[in-house]
């Protein structure tokens, strides 16, 4: 993995999305998966994305959370800043998905498609306490398993083993494997390679990528 941004800024980055949705959910009173849609939506979550200082170092999570209400709404808002010192579990799936965003250079939308805030919420007796390495493992192996579902069941529709596709496409049989097993991430594999897929499956190139948010195949 090549982490989206300094390392330094990490951790800044999980303070501000955990206090952020705690402030929002606990003080504000909105729904998590309404107002992280929003957020999902903001110019603020691509702020965040790329780690930029002015709003990781420079704003509190609750300032993030005014400013997201503010976009989505074209009004001002104010609300005092409340942040506790025991942390909720809307506290701790900011700071796992800041965590995560940081570590796989993935956007929140593409995380989100991945895993949701209300499924985080199950997560979060089992393995708040945990180390989040934990947390960035159970979400990678579900990456691994879209990947692998998506190329195999392309591959059933349209009626190929294997070894079939390897020959008709001119990719290799090992490369396949590896696709479908999710040793390999399709979605960076060379723009040729999913090109030869899609006309051997006869399907468009886009299908083959599990996640297109920002992402394109390397040329």
């Amino acid at each position: 993995m090549n982490p989206a941004y300094n390392e330094e800024y990490y951790v800044l980055a999980q303070r501000v999305m955990g206090d952020m949705l705690d402030y929002a959910v606990n003080t504000l009173n909105y729904p998590i998966e309404d107002f992280y849609n929003m957020f999902l939506v903001s110019s603020l979550s691509k702020q965040i994305e790329i780690g930029n200082p002015t709003f990781v170092a420079g704003k509190n999570g609750c300032e993030i959370a005014r400013l997201v209400i503010e976009e989505t709404f074209g009004m001002e808002f104010w609300q005092e800043d409340l942040m506790y010192l025991d942390k909720s579990p809307e506290y701790w799936i900011g700071w796992t998905l800041a965590y995560y965003q940081w570590y796989s250079s993935r956007s929140f939308l593409e995380i989100s498609r991945i895993i949701s805030v209300k499924e985080m919420y199950l997560m979060y007796n089992t393995l708040h306490e945990a180390d989040i390495s934990k947390t960035v493992s159970i979400i990678g192996e579900r990456i691994n398993n879209r990947n692998e579902s998506i190329l195999k069941r392309l591959r059933a529709y349209a009626g190929l083993s294997q070894t079939l596709l390897a020959r008709e496409s001119g990719v290799a049989l090992r490369q396949i494997q590896m696709f479908e097993q999710g040793q390999r991430d399709i979605s960076k594999a060379q723009a040729d390679t999913i090109y030869k897929l899609s006309k051997a499956l006869k399907c468009d190139m886009k299908d083959l990528i599990p996640f297109d948010d920002n992402r394109a195949a390397h040329p």
